[in-house]
């Protein structure tokens, strides 16, 4: 039985990175008429609400997105990011963070559509309540791996897919890989983006070592770290591996990453990474 609830770490530093890609990549896409298409395999609730219990044990968010909060002049990347966040708070206090599917919707438009995977039940159940009134959205209470493939490629042929699994299962390391493979080859020039935690670095070696032998072309790495890797003090850093990139991806990172790693790193233990891992 799955128990991992995103509400005990919404906006930490971990979201911070995962949602500052996805709205430069989705930012992107709508510079183009043409319909979008947003795929979000494990998309949680939707939003949270930093004041419940489950936000106020740990106040992960408190080192994460609260640290950028008041910070007058943020460079561009961030500043869009925070600029919706701001908009789920228009009272200019954060009391709530919005979760992938919130800030999706916030960056597409009326001719988009998302579909949105969860299989955890009340999550789910959330998450159908947070876009009841949204035409454009379908959730699909399921598994994200195997449905996100029978909805690929999307009609527009334009489109992103997040994946953001728990990792509650080691298995999720190898299906990730598998899974991705499989989108790739149904939806070749489509834009895929999956997060991974560091909690054990040799772990994440060996992921990014399978994704290479994939033979998949045109994949970046961001990885953003705020403190040094450890086997004892949980997850250290997190990164999000992009596949057909937008071109003007890799620079916006260049400029978000230094600024996020100073700011979210733990005693100026922060640093950052911003590369191709598989080119042309």
């Amino acid at each position: 039985m799955l128990s991992y609830r995103h509400g005990f770490h919404a906006g930490n530093h971990a979201d911070v990175l995962k949602h500052c890609i996805l709205v430069a990549v989705l930012d992107y896409l709508k510079q183009k008429p043409a319909p979008v298409s947003h795929v979000d395999t494990h998309a949680g609730a939707g939003s949270y609400d930093l004041t419940s219990e489950f936000a106020q044990k740990n106040r992960e968010f408190a080192t994460g997105v609260g640290r950028l909060w008041s910070i007058p002049a943020p460079p561009a990347p961030v500043a869009r990011y925070l600029a919706r966040v701001r908009r789920r708070n228009p009272d200019g206090e954060l009391k709530c963070y919005p979760g992938s599917p919130w800030l999706a919707r916030d960056c597409l438009g009326p001719e988009d559509r998302l579909i949105l995977f969860e299989r955890h039940g009340r999550e789910a159940e959330a998450l159908r309540a947070h876009c009841a009134h949204d035409a454009r959205v379908q959730v699909r209470e399921e598994d994200g791996f195997r449905g996100c493939l029978g909805v690929l490629p999307p009609p527009s042929r334009r489109g992103f897919m997040l994946m953001d699994p728990a990792y509650e299962l080691k298995s999720d390391y190898e299906q990730v890989v598998r899974t991705l493979a499989g989108a790739v080859r149904r939806f070749a020039t489509g834009t895929f983006a999956l997060w991974y935690p560091v909690v054990d670095r040799r772990r994440v070696d060996r992921l990014l070592e399978a994704l290479v032998a994939t033979g998949i072309r045109r994949i970046d790495r961001f990885e953003l770290g705020v403190r040094p890797d450890s086997e004892v003090h949980g997850m250290t850093a997190s990164g999000m591996v992009v596949i057909n990139p937008p071109y003007t991806l890799r620079g916006d990172m260049a400029l978000a990453l230094p600024f996020l790693a100073d700011v979210c790193g733990d005693h100026r233990q922060g640093f950052w990474t911003c590369e191709p891992l598989v080119g042309e």
